[in-house]
C-alpha cells in the first residue's frame, strides 16, 4: 500500500503529503486538539468521497456514547459540503439570505437565552427549461439547539448555540433546503445538526424523503426525563403563558411544545394552559357586557360628589341591567345618594 496520499484530488493539481504529515498538518491547524485516531477518520472519510481534507468538508463532533458511558469523535460534513456538492451539479442558483421568526427569551438550564423563535432558507435549483425551482426549509431554535450536557445533564445551550443563535439555526435550515433540493447529495446529517447530542439518542437517524428532516428511527433511546414544575411556579409562569397567548406570538400547542423541552407537566397543568383561550374569551365576554348590578350600587354609594353619582348612574343601561326590577333599584340608591350629598 503506497504511503502518500493526494489530498487534492481536482484535475492538475500537483500536491501530496504523507499520511504522516497530512495527520500533522491537520492536528496542528484545522482540527487542533483532536487525536490521531480522529484525524484518520477524517481521512478515510475524504479518500471515500474523494474530498480535499484540507478544504475542511467535514466535522469531528465530540458525542456522549450513553452505552460506552464516554464522549467520542464522530465525524459528520458540514453544511458547507451541502453547498459545494449542490453546486458541482452545475445546478444551484443559489440560496436566500436567512429569514427569522420573532426572538424568545426564557429559561434553558436555569440560563436565561434569546433566540430566534425559527430561521427560514430557501434554495434555488436550476430545472429543465430554465424554469427555477425553490425550496425552503423551516427549522425551530429550540427544536434543534446543541445543549451543554456534561455530568450534571444540563439542558442549557452550549457556548457556540449561546454565541451565535441565529447562526447556528440558519446553518440547519440551510443543510434541510440543500438536501431538499439535492437529494443525490447524501442524507447523512450535518455536524451543525448533530452537535451536543447523545449518539444513542440518534440510532437509526434518517432524513425523511419529503421534507428533508432528520427523523429517529426505531431503537432510539430515551431522553431522561425533565423536572416537574411546583405549584408556585407553574402559577408564576401561567402569567407568563397566557400573555404570551393573549398577544398572538403563540398558540397553545406551540407553548406546549415549548414548555415540553424544559419541563413535564402534569395532567392538570397541560389541562390549565389548554384552559387559557377559554378563560381569555370569558374575561373578554365579561369585559364587554358591562358592569354588574353590585358594581353599579357600589359606585353610587361610595360617590363623593354629583359628578361622580351622574357617572355611576349613567351605567344604569338595559344592555347592562337587562332586569328592570333591579334598573329600579339602582335609580332608588341614586336619588337616595343624591339627597344624601344635597343634605351634606
Amino acid at each position: 500500500m503506497s504511503n502518500v496520499l493526494a489530498i487534492n484530488q481536482q484535475p492538475g493539481s500537483a500536491l501530496a503529503l504523507t499520511e504522516g504529515e497530512l495527520i500533522e498538518v491537520l492536528q496542528s491547524s484545522l482540527y487542533p486538539g483532536a487525536s490521531i485516531p480522529s484525524i484518520k477518520m477524517v481521512i478515510g472519510y475524504c479518500k471515500a468521497a474523494g474530498l480535499d481534507p484540507m478544504k475542511k468538508p467535514v466535522h469531528i463532533v465530540p458525542m456522549w456514547d450513553s452505552k460506552a458511558g464516554q464522549m467520542r469523535d464522530v465525524v459528520m460534513p458540514g453544511v458547507g459540503l451541502y453547498r459545494t456538492d449542490a453546486a458541482r451539479t452545475g445546478n444551484f442558483a443559489g440560496q436566500s439570505e436567512p429569514e427569522f421568526g420573532p426572538m424568545v427569551t426564557e429559561k434553558l438550564g436555569g440560563v436565561e437565552v434569546t433566540y430566534p423563535e425559527w430561521a427560514k432558507v430557501v434554495v434555488k435549483k436550476s430545472m429543465a427549461g430554465g424554469f427555477i425551482a425553490e425550496f425552503t426549509a423551516i427549522e425551530y431554535w429550540i427544536e434543534n439547539y446543541a445543549v451543554k450536557g456534561g455530568k450534571e445533564k444540563s439542558v442549557a445551550p452550549n457556548s457556540m448555540w449561546m454565541k451565535r443563535p441565529r447562526g447556528q439555526i440558519a446553518k440547519c435550515a440551510a443543510a434541510q433546503a440543500l438536501r431538499l433540493a439535492f437529494p443525490e447529495g447524501g442524507a447523512q446529517p450535518t455536524a451543525e445538526e448533530m452537535e451536543g447530542k447523545s449518539i444513542n439518542d440518534f440510532q437509526g437517524t434518517t432524513i425523511d424523503a419529503d421534507t428533508g428532516e432528520v427523523t429517529n428511527g426505531k431503537g432510539a433511546e430515551k431522553k431522561p426525563a425533565l423536572p416537574t414544575q411546583g405549584d408556585e411556579e407553574f402559577a408564576k409562569n401561567m402569567v407568563i403563558w397566557t400573555k404570551v397567548i393573549k398577544s398572538g406570538k403563540k398558540d397553545v400547542d406551540g407553548v406546549l411544545a415549548t414548555v415540553a423541552t424544559v419541563a413535564t407537566l402534569t395532567e392538570a397543568q397541560i389541562q390549565a394552559i389548554k384552559n387559557i383561550p377559554a378563560e381569555l374569551a370569558k374575561a373578554a365576554a365579561a369585559k364587554a357586557a358591562g358592569p354588574t348590578f353590585a358594581q353599579i350600587a357600589d359606585a353610587i354609594a361610595k360617590a363623593n360628589d354629583e359628578d361622580a353619582l351622574d357617572v355611576a348612574a349613567s351605567l344604569i343601561t338595559e344592555s347592562a341591567i337587562p332586569d328592570e326590577q333591579q334598573r329600579k333599584e339602582l335609580l332608588a340608591k341614586y336619588d337616595a345618594r343624591r339627597a344624601e350629598l344635597n343634605a351634606e
